[in-house]
């Protein structure tokens, strides 16, 4: 059974920065393509980052170009987003997604 488990959603101020981890099990972790996703209050959620099985991002969002970074251990079935520059539009659940499996989502909250 597919399993993703985000963590590391925070408060955090403008400009501040954060990691957030999936731990992914129940599936072939360093064959797999992965990516980020993020869902705002009443918006629809939206791709964020993509990372091949070797580690090679595959796209980013405009609205996280050259802020966020995704990257991901193998060896250690993680996937990683680190953000960077963070805005008051960054504020979402943010999903880390296998296929058509989801994680559960972590709370990235940006705020003075």
């Amino acid at each position: 059974q597919v399993q993703l488990v985000e963590s590391g959603g925070a408060l955090v101020q403008p400009g501040g920065s954060l990691k957030l981890s999936c731990a992914g099990s129940g599936f072939s972790f360093s064959s797999s393509h992965l990516a980020w996703w993020r869902q705002a209050p009443g918006k629809e959620r939206e791709f964020i980052a993509g990372i091949t099985s070797r580690g090679d991002p595959t796209a980013y969002a405009d609205s996280v170009k050259g802020r966020f970074t995704i990257s991901r251990d193998n060896a250690k079935n993680m996937l990683y987003l680190h953000l960077n520059s963070l805005k008051t539009e960054d504020t979402a659940i943010y999903y880390c997604k296998r296929g058509e499996s989801w994680g559960q989502g972590t709370q990235v909250t940006v705020s003075s």
